[in-house]
C-alpha cells in the first residue's frame, strides 16, 4: 500500500449484496478482458455476420451489452492510461503512442485502479499486452536484470506482459519486471535510434520475411517479420507470434488458480494481443474466418475468451466473478503489413455503421464493443447509456468502498448503477475523447461536436478519416445520422456552441492541454 493512501474503515459491498464482514472469498472477482483494435462491428454480438464469436456472443447474452461505450482515446497508449489513472490522457505530456523502450508513463506516485483494488482487499494482476513504459528513463533499461519501475510499483501483485506490444522490440514477455526466458550468455539489447552490426532488417534484408510491411515496421527481424526498432541477442526469450495468444491465456488461467488456491479476491487485467498486427495467430485459426489473418485473430480472441470463462466455471469462480470484456480503440484494417486484410475484408464493417476508426475523431475511433456479465446480479439486456471506460475506476471503488485519494483519477465519475442495470438511463452527460493527433471531439450521446483542427484529414498509411478540419467545424445528430455523414453545424450552431463551451470548461478543469488556446480562438 502506498504511504499516501487514505487509511479505510469498513468496505461497504452494498453492491455485492455482502456485509463488511464477509470473507474476503465472497466478494466479486473483477476481470477485465481488454482487447487491442477490436472494432464496434467485429464481434457478432454486435451484428457482423462475417465471423463468428460464439465465446464472446455467449458472454453477451447473459451480460449488458452496450452500444454508446467509450474508451478514453482512438489509440493504444492512451487509452489504456486512461483506463488505469482515471485521468483523460490529453491532460499528461507523454501520453502519446509510446516507443518500445518508453520509460513508465505511470509513475509510482500515482494512484491507480490497481492500488484502489489492492485497498479493497484484491490480489491483483495484469497479463498480456502492456504499451505503457517501464523503467526510469526512455532508452536506459537494462533488459537483462530488473527493469523497474514495472507493474508492481503501480498497484499489480502479479505482471506478465508483453515488454511493449507486438509489433516493437524488445519481443519478449516480461514477469514481474524481469525478461522470461532470457539466456545470461545471450543477453538482449534495444536500440531506438540504430541498428547493432550485422543485424538483418525488414528494409535491407526482405528475402529474410514471410510477412512483409505496408509502411514503417521495417527495422529488426524477428519470427520472420520485422518490427519497430532495433534488438539482437536474447533468443531464448523471443517470443513466437503463433503461440503469443496462447502464452497470454495460460498466465491469465494460472493467476485465477492461484489466487482462487490461496482463497482471496482478484482484479485481472487480462490485455489481450488479439488483434493488434503484426496478425499472426496459432496454426488451429489459419484459415478459419475466410477474413484471412485479422479474422483469424478475431477467433483467437473469442478463443481467450472461451478458455478464460471455462476456468472460471470450473473453479466454481462462475457467479462471483464481474466480467467486463471492451477494447482498447476502434478498427484498424491495414495498420502496416501486408496481411490480405483489405483484400478480403468483404462485405464485413469492422466499425460497424460508425464512420472512421482506429486514430480518428469520429466515433468508429472510440466506440467499442463493451460487455458486462456478473451471473445472477446483473439481468442481461442491451444498453444504450453514454458510458466511458475512465468511470470504471470511480464506480468500482464506489462497489468496494475505498475512498479515492484527492487529486486521484480526477475524470472518472461514479455510474456503478448504469453499469450494473441497463435500465438505467443516467449515464455520463458528455464524453470528450482525442485522435492521434491529439485533437479533441466531444460527445453528449446524442450530439457529436468536433472542433475546426489541425492535423491530415485522412492517413495516408491506414486510409482513416481522422476527423481533422482546419477551417470546419463538425457537428453530426448521431440519432438519425450515426455514421456522422451530414455535417449540420452551421443549422445548428447554438447547439455546437454549447457543446463548445463544456469542452472548453472541461479543459480549463484539469491540467494540461496544448490546443486550448487554439481552441478558444477558432470559433
Amino acid at each position: 500500500m502506498k504511504n499516501f493512501i487514505l487509511p479505510l474503515g469498513a468496505l461497504a459491498l452494498t453492491a455485492c449484496n455482502v456485509s463488511a464482514e464477509s470473507k474476503q472469498s465472497e466478494r466479486p472477482n473483477v476481470l477485465f478482458i481488454y482487447a487491442d483494435d477490436i472494432g464496434y462491428g467485429d464481434l457478432s454480438c454486435y451484428g457482423t455476420a462475417a465471423v463468428k464469436t460464439p465465446n464472446v456472443e455467449a458472454l453477451a447474452s447473459e451480460g449488458i451489452r452496450f452500444t454508446n461505450a467509450h474508451c478514453g482515446a482512438a489509440t493504444s497508449t492512451p487509452s489504456r492510461y486512461g483506463l488505469l489513472t482515471g485521468e483523460c490522457p490529453w491532460r499528461k505530456k507523454g501520453t502519446g503512442i509510446a516507443a518500445g523502450d518508453a520509460a513508465m508513463i505511470i509513475t509510482p506516485d500515482r494512484y491507480t485502479l490497481a492500488d484502489m483494488f489492492k485497498d479493497a482487499g484484491y490480489k491483483t494482476g495484469v497479463v498480456g499486452k502492456w504499451h505503457l513504459g517501464l523503467g526510469n528513463e526512455t532508452g536506459k533499461q537494462d533488459w537483462n536484470g530488473v527493469v523497474k519501475p514495472n507493474p508492481e510499483d503501480i498497484g499489480f501483485d502479479y505482471s506478465y506482459i508483453m515488454a511493449a506490444t507486438a509489433d516493437r522490440t524488445p519481443c519478449i514477455f516480461m514477469e514481474n519486471g524481469k525478461g522470461v526466458g532470457l539466456d545470461p550468455n545471450d543477453p538482449v539489447y534495444v536500440s531506438y535510434t540504430a541498428n547493432f552490426p550485422g543485424e538483418p532488417t525488414g528494409k535491407d534484408n526482405p528475402e529474410l520475411l514471410r510477412m512483409h510491411p505496408s509502411h514503417g515496421h521495417d527495422q529488426s527481424i524477428v519470427n520472420g517479420i520485422s518490427r519497430i526498432g532495433y534488438m539482437k541477442g536474447g533468443k531464448s526469450a523471443l517470443w513466437r507470434d503463433e503461440d503469443i495468444a496462447d502464452s497470454i491465456t495460460a498466465h491469465a488461467i494460472r493467476f485465477i488458480e492461484r489466487t482462487s488456491k490461496e482463497g482471496e479476491p482478484f482484479f485481472l487485467y487480462l490485455a489481450t494481443n488479439d488483434i493488434h498486427v503484426p496478425r499472426v495467430p496459432n496454426e488451429r485459426f489459419i484459415g478459419k474466418s475466410g477474413l484471412g489473418p485479422r479474422g483469424d485473430a478475431l477467433l483467437s480472441f473469442d478463443w481467450t475468451v472461451g478458455e478464460v470463462m471455462k476456468t472460471l466455471k470450473r473453479l466454481n469462480l462462475d457467479e462471483n466473478t464481474i466480467v467486463i470484456l471492451s477494447s482498447d480503440n476502434g478498427a484498424v484494417i491495414d495498420d502496416g503489413y501486408k496481411d490480405q486484410a483489405v483484400e478480403l475484408l468483404g462485405d464485413h464493417k469492422p466499425t460497424g455503421v460508425y464512420r472512421g476508426g482506429k486514430y480518428s475523431s469520429y466515433e468508429g475511433g472510440t466506440r467499442v464493443p463493451c460487455i458486462l456479465r456478473w451471473k445472477g446480479k446483473v439481468q442481461p439486456g442491451v444498453s444504450e447509456t453514454l458510458m466511458s471506460q475512465l468511470d470504471w475506476f470511480a464506480s468500482f471503488a464506489s462497489m468496494c468502498g475505498v475512498n479515492i485519494p484527492e487529486g486521484a483519477a480526477p475524470d472518472s465519475e461514479n455510474h456503478l448503477d448504469a453499469w450494473m442495470d441497463a435500465e438505467k438511463k443516467e449515464g455520463r452527460d458528455y464524453v470528450v475523447v482525442q485522435n492521434v493527433n491529439n485533437n479533441l471531439s466531444i460527445t453528449d450521446g446524442t450530439w457529436k461536436y468536433i472542433p475546426a483542427a489541425n492535423g491530415p484529414a485522412i492517413s495516408k498509411q491506414t486510409n482513416t478519416e481522422l476527423g481533422n478540419r482546419p477551417n470546419n467545424h463538425q457537428l453530426y445528430y448521431l440519432v438519425s445520422d450515426p455514421g456522422e455523414k451530414n455535417n449540420v453545424y452551421k443549422d445548428n450552431k447554438e447547439k455546437a456552441e454549447q457543446l463548445r463551451a463544456k469542452l472548453i470548461s472541461e479543459i480549463e478543469r484539469g491540467a494540461h492541454y496544448k490546443g486550448l488556446k487554439e481552441l478558444k480562438a477558432n470559433q
